[in-house]
């Protein structure tokens, strides 16, 4: 009898072990911090008037499916002081893209209450930096909260999580609403005005977070794009939407470096009559493929040439598909220049003058060490936040190993596909849809002239291939700025990108 009972104790003490042990496929269990922050009291002149406001540094955990915490996402929130009722008082959420990128830029950059100074469009250089206050913060008109994706910044996996749970399209959507719906209620604004900012794939995330969002009881009364990359799909090979798309804004870089033949005095109406020629004749020309008769080839190509400011003959050698990298190359060849990717005023010199594409992008190495250096040196000298993790600016290999695939909202419509998984986001059927429950969201669609790397033609297409009914089109809002990828690199457009901000928080309320 002893023998048998031993044998039950023996055997239920081993499948309890089993069960505590992690499965083979399960990562490591990792430490779940506690919530922190850290505040900090500050004032900022703006518009003549003097605005106390708290900053706040610190981490809030999300949970998976299964209500375990999965991740400590890391944020920098600044509010305004005495505010009789937050009801009355927005709040907007921040965050760039990559995706694998760090909220830095837009926190460093764009409407946060400081700004580092840069030397754009010329390479800012070493250190020391200046980081001062921002006279076009958005803090007049709303409280900011910057946001670092799960394996960026300070933001880690916890628990039994690992960042490949959040490399992906939807798994991305779902880790910042659940960081939104965790802040509203930490912070007892469930009833305040709700506003997105996104930048780059920021852009793809925030439309995607819109209907998630409003699935989940938050309906946003606002929505920011600044630089939009909203489908994927539009630079599979064999398609040549990507070129229609590129040809406006190789346009604008050339009118910007005098390249073209007779400069035009008014930017804004050259470009409408380059839209016009992208759409109808250089479209019917692509679209012929190899069967293009040579007289129109020949008559296309000499027109993309005065439009970009190529020579005809490159045109032609490129079977007019010019690819972004060899026009950066291409169009300052002779003075031995390159062209800046997210921002094509900045110039650069390479080690080959003959190569067909740029060694690097002037435009992100002549700014990074400002950014990074004083983003690092902000957070603990003026937020006192210490910490022994590693900042990451770039998430190691999250864009590598990213998810692409995406399921749309059930009411994507037939391209999309209802509830159908897409093998490359197209997040124009997940816009549409929080527009269409909530018709009283707006858009406001942010476009640098300069940007080779969310070109503007191609996002007015994407937005106008929602299939709003009309009286839902005018939800949607575009303006332009002398700039690139990040518009607030160019001071005269940060200038003009707070004043048309506040014209469109004004619009919303």
């Amino acid at each position: 009898m002893m023998y048998r009972f031993t044998l039950i104790l023996f055997a239920a003490t081993l499948v309890f072990a089993q069960e505590e042990r992690p499965r083979a496929s399960e990562p490591p269990q990792k430490p779940v911090p506690p919530e922190s922050s850290v505040t900090t009291k500050h004032e900022l002149a703006l518009g003549g008037k003097t605005f106390k406001y708290t900053a706040t540094a610190g981490t809030l955990l999300i949970r998976d499916d299964e209500d375990r915490p999965n991740a400590s996402v890391f944020y920098v929130a600044y509010a305004a002081d005495d505010v009789a009722d937050l009801k009355t008082r927005p709040v907007t959420f921040l965050f760039n893209g990559g995706p694998g990128s760090a909220s830095l830029w837009l926190h460093m950059g764009s409407v946060g209450p400081v700004r580092v100074i840069t030397a754009s469009p010329e390479a800012t250089g070493p250190g020391p930096y200046q980081v001062l206050p921002n006279e076009h913060s958005l803090l007049d008109k709303s409280d900011v909260v910057f946001i670092d994706a799960v394996g960026t910044g300070y933001s880690r996996p916890v628990g039994r999580a690992a960042e490949k749970d959040f490399a992906g399209v939807d798994q991305d959507i779902r880790a910042f609403a659940r960081f939104i719906e965790r802040y509203v209620s930490v912070n007892q604004r469930w009833n305040s005005p709700k506003y997105l900012i996104g930048e780059s794939y920021g852009t793809l995330r925030s439309a995607g977070l819109a209907a998630a969002l409003e699935n989940d009881g938050i309906s946003l009364n606002g929505i920011v794009l600044v630089s939009s990359i909203l489908n994927y799909g539009v630079r599979q090979p064999g398609t040549d939407n990507v070129f229609i798309g590129n040809l406006p804004s190789y346009a604008a870089i050339a009118w910007q470096h005098n390249k073209l033949a007779k400069k035009p005095v008014d930017l804004k109406k050259y470009l409408d009559e380059v839209r016009a020629f992208a759409r109808g004749p250089y479209a019917e020309a692509l679209a012929q493929g190899h069967d293009l008769p040579a007289a129109q080839f020949d008559t296309v190509a000499a027109k993309v040439a005065a439009y970009t400011g190529l020579r005809a003959q490159y045109v032609k050698d490129s079977n007019l598909r010019i690819d972004p990298s060899r026009f950066r190359k291409e169009l300052l060849r002779e003075e031995h220049l390159i062209l800046g990717r997210y921002d094509a005023r900045f110039e650069g010199t390479d080690v080959d003058a003959a190569g067909d594409s740029p060694g690097y992008d002037p435009s992100s190495t002549g700014i990074t060490g400002a950014y990074v250096s004083a983003l690092h040196d902000y957070l603990s000298r003026e937020l006192k936040y210490q910490t022994q993790d590693t900042y990451r600016p770039r998430g190691a290999n999250l864009s590598q190993n990213w998810d692409w695939h995406h399921r749309p909202p059930s009411a994507g419509g037939p391209a999309a596909g209802p509830g159908r998984a897409q093998l490359q986001p197209w997040v124009g059927a997940d816009l549409a849809d929080a527009i269409r429950k909530n018709p009283r969201l707006k858009v406001l669609s942010v476009n640098g002239y300069y940007d080779l790397a969310t070109p503007f033609f191609l996002t007015e297409t994407d937005l106008s291939h929602m299939l709003l009914e009309p009286k839902l089109r005018k939800n949607v809002e575009f303006t332009y700025y002398p700039s690139g990828h990040m518009i607030y690199l160019n001071i005269d457009a940060l200038k003009q990108f707070k004043a048309d901000l506040a014209a469109f928080y004004d619009s919303t309320r």
